[in-house]
């Protein structure tokens, strides 16, 4: 079992920043990609990127491309998601995920793991 922990949710203004963290516990993921997705009210969980957690290697979906930043601290056993320039459509609730598929995995289905989610969002 893999254990996910998210936090750094919050209200903030468009335009604005917020750093969410994930801390993983549980079995050795050192062969998993570790995701972050979102889900906003009535509407289907979205992939938002996803991150190899040995090599680094990164994917991120279109519509977050050049304003948020998946990344790891392997030391801490933390995921991270640096969100900025922040938009109102960017409200959601937050979950991060484990999954142990060796290439990019980029639906939900791929994933074996998940967080409770962490809500955010952002006012207009």
């Amino acid at each position: 079992q893999v254990q996910l922990v998210e936090s750094g949710g919050g209200l903030v203004q468009a335009g604005g920043s917020l750093r969410l963290s994930c801390a993983v516990t549980g079995r050795t993921f050192s062969r998993y990609f570790m995701g972050w997705f979102r889900q906003a009210p009535g509407k289907e969980r979205e992939f938002v990127a996803t991150i190899s957690w040995s090599g680094g290697s990164t994917y991120s979906a279109d519509s977050v491309k050049g304003r948020f930043t998946i990344s790891r601290d392997k030391a801490k056993n933390t995921l991270f998601l640096q969100m900025n320039s922040l938009k109102p459509e960017d409200t959601a609730v937050y979950y991060c995920a484990a999954s142990s598929s060796i290439i990019a995995p980029v639906t939900g289905s791929r994933y074996d793991f998940w967080g409770q989610g962490t809500q955010v969002t952002v006012s207009s």
